[in-house]
């Protein structure tokens, strides 16, 4: 069983299949953490469809899926947010498929796509109670720095400098 990593449109089947597994599980964790429920059913569908990834499209996005043995495992996407900086967003890996080393994949190749964009720094933001995703950052080399962004959600900021080798985990 191996993992493989590729760009695909931000609109295809798959990537559809994995935004909605990954919004639907960070809602309904907020929701279930802060007001005791989860995501209200049109609520979730007003926001899936509204946040479409269109950002994450060439010439200034990209969008990986990852699959493990063939099948749509993850996502994570780029987009440029300036000349040298680019955002890592929608880091999402199959509840499933965790702990196969999937995510850190995901992020080496999210790293490899904004070097492509010409990206020298790669920011994010996260939410405190995704503590799985705050020590994934860490422990690929993502220092927490202060807000660059007034997301109402965003609890904490990461920033990596991108060099030209970026390293594959093994």
């Amino acid at each position: 069983m191996t993992w493989t990593i590729a760009p695909e449109a931000y609109d295809s089947p798959a990537a559809a299949t994995l935004w909605r597994a990954y919004y639907t599980e960070v809602s309904d964790r907020w929701y279930l953490l802060h007001e005791g429920h989860r995501t209200d059913p049109d609520e979730l569908e007003r926001e899936i469809a509204a946040q479409t990834g269109a950002e994450l499209a060439p010439p200034a996005g990209q969008l990986l899926i990852a699959r493990y043995d063939g099948e749509p495992a993850g996502s994570a996407g780029v987009r440029l947010l300036g000349p040298d900086t680019a955002e890592l967003t929608r880091v999402f890996v199959h509840e499933s498929m965790r702990g196969r080393g999937g995510a850190a994949f995901l992020v080496a190749a999210a790293e490899e796509a904004a070097l492509a964009l010409g990206a020298r720094w790669l920011i994010l933001d996260t939410r405190g109670d995704l503590v799985e995703a705050r020590a994934l950052y860490a422990r690929l080399g993502y220092l927490e720095t202060g807000p660059h962004n007034d997301d109402r959600y965003a609890e904490h900021w990461f920033r990596k400098e991108l060099s030209a080798a970026v390293t594959r985990p093994s």
